[in-house]
């Protein structure tokens, strides 16, 4: 199994149009060979910093099938309109990706 994440700082104040952009996202990553589930993942606010921390999870039955979908039709679509959304990020999302370890 492999996990793809990517984490965002979102500011504070952005958050509900952030989780809209993708409650209301057309993915299409069911139409995808592997692909097991997504979640969208909320996590602390860090006042002081000024952001709410989310995680896009998405698990896939191996790294080929993710990196697949990288390069597919479905991933262009999805993530065409990105930069047009009214949403504050700080910073660039930070992808990690992680293979299951056999056995553990």
């Amino acid at each position: 199994m492999y996990v793809a994440m990517n984490r965002f700082k979102i500011a504070i104040g952005s958050e509900d149009e952030f989780e809209a952009v993708w409650k209301g996202r057309d993915s299409r990553l069911s139409e995808l060979p592997g692909f097991i589930s997504f979640h969208l993942l909320k996590g602390k606010t860090f006042e002081d910093e000024g952001y709410t921390l989310y995680a896009s999870h998405t698990l896939w039955e191996n790294e080929e099938a993710f990196t697949a979908w990288t390069k597919s039709e479905q991933f262009r679509d999805a993530h065409k309109n990105a930069g047009e959304r009214k949403v504050n990020y700080l910073g660039h999302p930070e992808f990690e990706g992680f293979n299951s370890v056999e056995g553990a």
